[in-house]
C-alpha cells in the first residue's frame, strides 16, 4: 500500500511535459484545480478528464503508474463519497431505515468523487515530470513579486521542494521498519479498528526518529556546504522560456475557456 503512494516521486522519462519549464506545469496545475472547483455539471467534468487524458498521453508516463497513487485514498473518497450521498437535502430516489438517498446526493457524490480523482492525478502529473530543483525554481521565480513584501520566497520554496521529496522517502521507511517489526512477530492486520490503531503506535516511534535523523542530516548538509538562503545565489540552469511554453500556456487559457463558456451553454 505504502508503495502505492506516486505524490512526490520523479518519473525519467522524455516528453512533452517533462520538456516544458517548470513555471507552466505549477500554473497548468493550479488553473486545472481551480477549473475543478469552477465546474457545476457534467460537461465541464468531461472536457477536464479530457484535458488530463491529453496531458497523461504527453507525459509518457503509464497510466497504470500515475493511477496507483488513486490506492491510497481510496478510503478518503468512499467517506466523501458516503457523506455527500446521504447528507445531502433533496428529491427522495431511495429510503431505508435513517437514511436516504436524494437525486441532488447522488449528483453531488459522483461530482465530488470525480472532482478528487481529477485533483491527485492532475497534481501527481507535476510531480512525476519535474524533479525537485525545478520545482523549487519554479516556485521562486512564480513568487518573486512578494519578495517586495519581506516575503522568504527562497525558503518557502525550498521548503515545498523537501516536504514534496520525503514523501516517498519517508513512506519507504515506513514500509521497511513495518516489515522489520511483522519479522518480530508485530500484527498489522488483524484485529478490529481500534486494535489495529494501537498497533501503529510502535511504528511511529521509529518513523519519528527516522524522520529527525534526517532532517538532522539534511540541515547539516547544506551548513557544510555554506547554504545561507537564497541571497545572492545564482543557478547554474536559469529557467528560459521558449516557444513550447508559449504554446502551453495557450493550451491552458483555451481550456479555462472551454470550461467557462461550454460549461454555461450546457448547464444543467
Amino acid at each position: 500500500m505504502l508503495r502505492d503512494i506516486t505524490l512526490g516521486q520523479y518519473y525519467r522519462t522524455e516528453s512533452v511535459i517533462h520538456s516544458l519549464d517548470p513555471r507552466v506545469k505549477i500554473v497548468a496545475t493550479f488553473s486545472f484545480i481551480i477549473s475543478l472547483f469552477l465546474v457545476k455539471n457534467f460537461i465541464g467534468y468531461i472536457i477536464a478528464g479530457l484535458f488530463l487524458v491529453f496531458c497523461i498521453r504527453l507525459s509518457k508516463v503509464p497510466p497504470k503508474f500515475i493511477f496507483r497513487g488513486m490506492k491510497t485514498i481510496f478510503f478518503i473518497l468512499i467517506i466523501t463519497m458516503l457523506f455527500n450521498l446521504f447528507l445531502t437535502p433533496g428529491i427522495p430516489l431511495v429510503t431505508f431505515w435513517k437514511f436516504q438517498i436524494t437525486k441532488e446526493g447522488l449528483k453531488l457524490a459522483i461530482m465530488m468523487g470525480i472532482r478528487l480523482v481529477f485533483l491527485i492525478t492532475g497534481s501527481s502529473i507535476m510531480t512525476l515530470t519535474t524533479t525537485p530543483n525545478n520545482l523549487t525554481d519554479g516556485l521562486e521565480d512564480l513568487l518573486k513579486p512578494l519578495k517586495k513584501l519581506r516575503v522568504p520566497v527562497h525558503e518557502i520554496s525550498m521548503m515545498m521542494s523537501i516536504a514534496l521529496r520525503f514523501i516517498p522517502i519517508l513512506m519507504e521507511e515506513t514500509d521497511k521498519i513495518m516489515k522489520a517489526q511483522m519479522a518480530r512477530g508485530a500484527d498489522f492486520e488483524s484485529g478490529s479498528l481500534m486494535t489495529r490503531a494501537k498497533s501503529l503506535i510502535p511504528l511511529l516511534v521509529p518513523l519519528f526518529v527516522s524522520a529527525f535523523r534526517r532532517a538532522n542530516d539534511l540541515a547539516m548538509a547544506m551548513e557544510a556546504r555554506c547554504y545561507r538562503g537564497g541571497e545572492g545565489r545564482t543557478k547554474m540552469k536559469p529557467l528560459v522560456y521558449k516557444r513550447r511554453d508559449a504554446i502551453a500556456y495557450l493550451v491552458i487559457v483555451l481550456y479555462l475557456a472551454a470550461i467557462v463558456v461550454l460549461g454555461r451553454i450546457f448547464f444543467t
